[in-house]
């Protein structure tokens, strides 16, 4: 047998540097290099875009996500190459941003 694909996720303009599966509430999220994180369902159905704060936003500094990890409480932290961790919910909100000047793996 031949493994085939479950769904197609589409909504990235730039390579994918992380993503993480959250089986428990069914959702796939995904960032790119130059771009926004995006949730999606299992189905491949675009559900959510996870803008960075607005202080990251602008010519001179573009989102760029690095690791991110889900909850099955619905919360999604994401940790920015320029040492800035956003928790957002499922649905979108963000609740709270921290710094550190740590080199986070």
């Amino acid at each position: 047998d031949f493994a085939t694909p479950r769904a197609v996720l589409t909504g990235h303009d730039y390579e994918i540097t992380c993503a993480v599966i959250c089986a428990e509430l069914g959702l796939v999220i995904s960032g790119s290099k130059e771009g926004p994180c995006l949730i999606h369902s299992m189905n491949g159905d675009l559900l959510r875009t996870l803008e960075g704060p607005e202080r990251l936003q602008g010519p001179e500094s573009c989102p760029r996500p690095k690791l991110i990890q889900a909850s099955r409480e619905g919360h999604c932290v994401i940790y920015y190459e320029n040492g800035l961790f956003c928790v957002f919910s499922v649905n979108g909100r963000l609740q709270a941003t921290m710094e550190t000047d740590d080199k986070i793996r």
